[in-house]
């Protein structure tokens, strides 16, 4: 099973786990992660700059085909029993739910893998764009160099 959401409305996480937990009731091991929206930018919130808003925007279609794909690499890649990823598009504020990653496989590994693969290469390969509102005014967002480091250790050669 897969399951693929881009949506302007907000998601409840809890909800979405616990359905994907009814979906998969014979799992063994269940990953999830959940990105919420932060309140600053930097590496951490005591020297960041302060987020009061954040934009992201995507290419309808696109995204939700880029994420399928995803999906069927990890499908591939690891032995799964379902796959969940939910994205928010939109006018976000801090704290509020930007994207759920669930795996699910008979073996936590599996699981654990698939789920950080999955966020990898989200944050680098999927076609969002990300504006941040801040003090001195609404800005977009780079692509972090962080990022393409962690989803490079899964490319294959």
């Amino acid at each position: 099973m897969k399951t693929v959401r881009v949506q302007t409305t907000p998601f409840d996480p809890g909800a979405e786990l616990n359905a994907f937990l009814k979906e998969t009731p014979r799992a063994g091991g269940i990953a999830v992660f959940i990105g919420q929206m932060r309140d600053f930018k930097g590496p951490d919130r005591a020297t960041g700059e302060a987020v009061s808003a954040m934009t992201l925007e995507h290419y309808p279609g696109m995204a939700e085909k880029e994420l399928g794909a995803l999906i069927e690499q990890a499908l591939g890649r690891w032995k799964l029993d379902n796959v969940r990823v939910i994205h928010r598009s939109g006018d976000l504020a801090p704290a509020d739910p930007i994207v759920f990653v669930a795996a699910a496989s008979a073996h936590r590994a599996d699981a654990l893998e698939a789920c950080t693969f999955l966020i990898d290469w989200l944050k680098t390969r999927a076609p969002f764009w990300k504006k941040e509102t801040t003090r001195a005014g609404a800005a977009w967002v780079d692509a972090a160099a962080a990022d393409d480091i962690r989803a490079a250790r899964w490319d294959r050669t």
